[in-house]
């Protein structure tokens, strides 16, 4: 039963940083994929970013070169780093493991 949870979210201008965490547990997979995924009042869930057992990494374009994904094999916690955040940023962050996800954490940039 995996489980995840997320913190680090918050209220923040234009232009600022926050660094998003998710503590991860409950799998014993070796090969394994985690992803952030976001998801605004009145849109659809969408896909940030994500990183795989070997640390290979991808972004959705609009976030490439602001955010960073990142993970903590010894501490099983995963990271987002958002730097030059920006309005559109605003939403709820999930942290994904497969089809099960954390409660979120809430993003706003204004």
């Amino acid at each position: 039963h995996v489980q995840l949870v997320e913190s680090g979210g918050g209220s923040v201008q234009a232009g600022g940083s926050l660094k998003l965490s998710c503590v991860v547990s409950g799998y014993t997979d070796s090969t394994y994929c985690l992803a952030w995924f976001r998801q605004a009042p009145g849109k659809e869930r969408e896909g940030v970013a994500a990183i795989d057992w070997r640390g290979f990494t991808s972004y959705t374009d609009s976030v490439k070169g602001r955010f960073t994904i990142s993970k903590d094999n010894t501490e099983n916690t995963l990271y987002l780093q958002l730097n030059s955040l920006k309005t559109e940023d605003t939403a709820m962050y999930y942290c994904v493991k497969g089809s099960s996800r954390g409660q979120g954490t809430q993003v706003t940039v204004s």
